[in-house]
């Protein structure tokens, strides 16, 4: 019998046929850690500018993967890089003009959110059914984003990446927290068909219902979603109504807009009279109200009386109402304010800005902040919030408003309707963050909202992207980004409620309650098998 020795290395000696087997162990050992965060990113590629949206299910199939048995200290190790994986690039836009310490910051901190929901997902990954019991945790893990700290953020939430996928019409079953839940349920779903196909292979008992109820988890959002598809409308119920969104653009990126406020009102107010210039030439319809963006005027037109004149003159040029954007003072207190302008009668309504966004319209911890770097501090605006919900009525129409980062947040949008509204206009600034993809993340916001309350949705912007959604969530016009433009289209009002809007914050909390019992059913699994074990 011949032996053939190992061939020889450079130096000569006989190199290894195999790698040591400790080299495997430490590859296994870090293999969840690489999967967690790149489940994450992921998760983020599913998000706007790309329609990606399906890429949600693998990412949460592979983050049930990871967590599947781990201990509670693993579990939010895990949980910590997934949320890491995702959020950061999905935020980095907030530093954008600050610099990467407050994104990354801001990023590490939701984070924390995720790695708790992790330690749940881990200790139901065991109970039958675990498809369920882990998305509602992570239903549970987005409502407490939405809420805390500083009244919440809730950027990121699952349903927000899903404007072009095919579990949107859950939207209008029961919001934003339906829609991720469906989304979430068929991803961890996912998951548990590929394992017990795995454990057969292994020749493993599969139990029917072991088997069933995998099956049904990617199948009933789907089914589910297919189903709700009748929900989702744009018939006009009380007629329609021509609507115009006014672009006017800024004469520079950055947080400089700010510095620029008469410039941009003048923008605003040419580009409105060159569209009453196409009206009057008959080229473009007459538009019954005119949308101008947030911080379209930052010069307050109740104390400026140039400001006053800027825009009376704009207003009577196009001949409608305009609701215009603008930053005022009242009672030593600043507001984000919407203002609607008549012709005839000057300003006649206002909207309060209530969601005001931390660290941007207003500083909490600012002795902390200001310690780390003042020139934050500085960059801040000190807002008050409003108190009362945004509803113009605008020629018989009742028009919600909900200012720029309201339409993160259920219930600033849905109390717009609930209030009358029949179409909802949310105004925008978006110049500060460049070219980033806040806007596309924005909007996909707004294609949500309008699916969920059956609403057209007109997003006017100052510097893009603006838009008009259906209440079906189709954009079916939009402008560019910075760019001078206007739109202008005969939409239909809707007054009808989704199942969505009537049940409110309802489908959220059950599915809080399924995550709270789906974890006391694994605590107390768990803390039996102890005593047993130790009987």
């Amino acid at each position: 019998m011949t032996v053939t020795a190992p061939p020889a290395g450079p130096s000569g000696q006989l190199e290894p046929e195999a790698a040591p087997p400790a080299r495997g162990r430490r590859f296994l050992r870090f293999l969840p850690a690489v999967v967690a965060v790149l489940s994450g990113v992921l998760l983020y590629v599913s998000f706007p500018p790309r329609t990606l949206w399906w890429l949600a299910l693998p990412a949460f199939a592979a983050f049930g993967w990871v967590l599947r048995g781990r201990t509670w200290k693993a579990a939010f190790g895990l949980g910590y890089l997934f949320g890491l994986g995702f959020l950061v690039p999905l935020l980095k836009w907030t530093g954008v003009e600050v610099g990467p310490l407050p994104w990354l910051a801001l990023a590490a901190i939701e984070a924390l959110f995720v790695g708790l929901v992790g330690v749940g997902v881990a200790a139901v990954s065991r109970l039958p059914g675990s498809p369920v019991w882990a998305a509602a945790l992570w239903t549970a893990g987005e409502a407490a984003r939405a809420r805390e700290p500083f009244s919440g953020f809730p950027w990121g939430k699952i349903a927000f990446g899903q404007a072009d996928g095919v579990f949107l019409p859950l939207a209008a079953v029961g919001g934003t927290p339906v829609l991720g839940f469906g989304v979430a349920l068929c991803g961890f779903g996912l998951y548990e068909v590929v394992r017990l196909v795995q454990e057969r292979r292994l020749a493993r008992a599969v139990t029917r219902p072991a088997a069933a109820a995998a099956l049904l988890s990617v199948a009933v959002p789907v089914v589910g979603a297919l189903a709700a598809r009748p929900l989702v409308s744009d018939k006009a119920e009380d007629g329609t109504v021509t609507v115009a969104a006014i672009q006017g653009n800024v004469p520079r990126l950055g947080l400089e807009f700010n510095a620029q406020r008469r410039a941009v009102l003048d923008y605003h107010a040419r580009e409105t009279e060159r569209l009453a210039a196409e009206v009057k030439a008959g080229k473009v319809a007459r538009p019954d109200f005119v949308l101008w963006p947030e911080n379209s005027s930052d010069v307050n037109p109740f104390t400026d009386a140039d400001a006053t004149a800027v825009i009376d003159r704009a207003v009577r040029a196009i001949g409608a109402p305009v609701s215009v954007g603008s930053v005022v003072q009242r009672d030593g207190k600043w507001f984000n304010e919407q203002i609607l302008w008549d012709p005839e009668k000057g300003p006649t309504q206002t909207y309060d800005k209530r969601q005001i966004q931390p660290f941007g319209e207003y500083m909490p911890l600012q002795g902390l902040v200001s310690a780390i770097n003042s020139n934050w501090t500085a960059m801040a605006s000190s807002f008050s919030r409003g108190t009362k919900p945004g509803v113009f009525t605008i020629k018989g129409t009742k028009v919600g408003i909900a200012t720029c980062y309201e339409a993160a947040f259920d219930w600033a949008v849905r109390d717009t309707v609930t209030h009358g509204a029949q179409l909802i206009s949310v105004p925008s600034n978006n110049a500060t963050f460049d070219r980033s993809e806040m806007t596309y993340q924005q909007l996909a916001m707004s294609r949500v909202r309008a699916v969920e309350h059956s609403r057209t949705v007109v997003v006017p912007v100052t510097s893009g992207v603006s838009a008009i959604i259906m209440p079906d969530g189709r954009i079916t016009q939009k402008t560019g980004m910075f760019v001078a433009d206007s739109l202008v289209q005969k939409v239909p009002l809707r007054s009808s409620e989704t199942p969505a809007t009537k049940l409110g914050i309802l489908p959220e909390m059950l599915l809080v309650l399924v995550a709270a019992g789906g974890l006391g059913w694994a605590i107390g699994s768990g803390l039996r098998a102890r005593r047993a074990g130790e009987a």
